[in-house]
């Protein structure tokens, strides 16, 4: 497939990918004025977040089956259109129920997206040149959810919150009628007979274990909570009877067989490891900089922008390299790096300077950025290509899971040594000890976060350079 013809469905692609992702994080920060305006707590304006994470958690294992049922236009003008009707609910809701259902179908759309992304990536490029378009990715991956509290926070400060939502829809029209034109079919459909048991326990495997460890994250009483861990349980159980399914169906819903390819599973650990490293970055930061630092949200979000944009604007040139170069060449010293930087944030206190922060933060995106892309294309690229729908499904449910994970896990050790310092405490209320108490907890999180990193280059030397298996 000539250049010429490549470049537009790229472009359909990552404009309708953009604003679906930035969504994603352009709503948390208009919380507080919601809850006045909608009449609702904390705990219930949260589904706004969960209940996005759900949808995409439960969405993305079945897209794996979607890709083969559908063209890609199909797929692409579906997920856009759910996306751009759930944006235009969210801005006339009334009340919160409709706005929930506005997220959801948003959710839903923002779902279908990602996998349509990847499996058109690995269909449109050769393995040799597929580097430079997953960095052309990353760089909407990145870019969007980075600026989107910004982005909230200048809307937030002259309009009102429902400009969130309308500022969003002429672009997502734009979308569809761009891709309309110019987005063609990449992909062949089969006739496949969908297994309906496979469907179900991967709903409630995937949706149990995001739902359990987001609440557990989102100050429901933490893994006392029987719903909590009740819910991770039977989605543990779901998803063991869900993987023994999949082994023995003719056609599975998500074929596992991907994990016989040694580089696509050690591209699979290494990812969640990475996901977690940088939701253990993403979600104590803010935690750091507002509860011990006392800034606000608004300069806490353009505190972490410039290294968030960076990860985007470098991931199309590290996809370059990693054509040139190979993977080992950008993921082995990313991960060394990763590793300083990560032994760098368990060593911060009330007293770092904005600067320090500000510098951390840039190099952190910067090893994150050297890794992500690069593992993610070479560990696709030893797939033959009827694993690619399966091997992007694998990899984009992975990561939403080991997302939720990450949030549980770090802001759970975070209130763990928060708690620990302040039972020590002589004046466990004085604003210096609760300051000293965040710091406390930030750092045994990140020394979780240091152990990942060290994993993680460990695991960096079985890297190799994979071949396009012919199976």
């Amino acid at each position: 497939m000539g250049e010429v013809k490549r470049l537009p469905i790229l472009i359909s692609l990552m404009i309708g990918a953009f604003f679906s992702i930035l969504n994603e994080t352009l709503l948390n920060i208009a919380f507080p004025q919601l809850m006045i305006e909608l009449n609702v707590s904390a705990s219930t304006l949260q589904w706004l977040a969960t209940g996005y994470m759900l949808v995409v958690g439960v969405l993305v294992p079945a897209s794996g089956l979607l890709v083969q049922l559908f063209t890609t236009r199909q797929m692409f003008l579906g997920a856009m259109i759910l996306f751009t009707a759930g944006t235009l609910v969210c801005g006339i809701a009334p009340h919160f129920s409709i706005l929930l259902v506005g997220r959801l179908l948003q959710a839903a759309g923002t779902g279908l997206m990602l996998p349509v992304l990847m499996n058109t990536i690995l269909v449109l490029y050769p393995p040799d040149k597929r580097g430079a378009a997953m960095g052309s990715i990353g760089l909407v991956i990145m870019f969007a959810p980075a600026i989107g509290p910004t982005l909230s926070g200048l809307i937030l400060e002259s309009l009102q919150w429902r400009w969130l939502f309308y500022l969003v829809l002429p672009f997502a029209a734009f979308s569809i009628v761009f891709a309309a034109i110019y987005l063609k079919n990449v992909s062949e459909t089969k006739k496949i007979k969908v297994d309906v048991l496979s469907l179900i326990l991967s709903t409630i495997g995937f949706g149990a274990v995001v739902y359990g460890f987001s609440s557990s994250g989102e100050g429901h009483g933490g893994w006392s909570n029987p719903l909590v861990y009740g819910t991770v349980s039977i989605g543990i159980i779901a998803l063991v009877l869900f993987v023994f399914r999949q082994l023995r169906v003719p056609e599975p819903l998500m074929d596992l067989r991907a994990f016989q390819y040694p580089m696509f599973t050690l591209t699979t650990i290494l990812l969640i490891i990475m996901m977690m490293t940088l939701f253990s970055a993403m979600s104590l930061l803010p935690f750091l900089f507002q509860g011990a630092l006392g800034l606000t949200v608004f300069a806490s979000g353009l505190l972490m922008l410039p290294g968030s944009l960076l990860n985007g604007l470098i991931s199309p040139l590290t996809g370059k390299l990693f054509d040139k170069f190979g993977p080992r060449a950008l993921v082995i010293p990313g991960a060394a790096f990763l590793v300083v930087i990560m032994w760098f944030f368990t060593q911060v206190t009330v007293e770092t300077s904005r600067m320090t922060f500000l510098l951390l933060h840039i190099c952190l995106m910067v090893a994150i950025s050297m890794i992500m892309m690069p593992t993610q294309t070479n560990g696709l690229n030893q797939l033959p290509p009827r694993f690619y729908p399966h091997g992007t499904a694998i990899l984009n449910t992975l990561q939403q899971v080991a997302g939720a994970i990450g949030v549980a896990l770090f802001i759970g050790v975070m209130s763990t040594g928060q708690r620990a310092f302040l039972a020590k405490s002589p004046n466990p209320t004085a604003q210096d000890q609760m300051a000293g108490a965040m710091v406390a907890g930030v750092h045994n999180a990140f020394l979780i976060g240091f152990g990942f990193s060290v994993v993680a280059l460990l695991l960096a030397f079985f890297i190799k350079r994979t071949q396009v298996a012919k199976l």
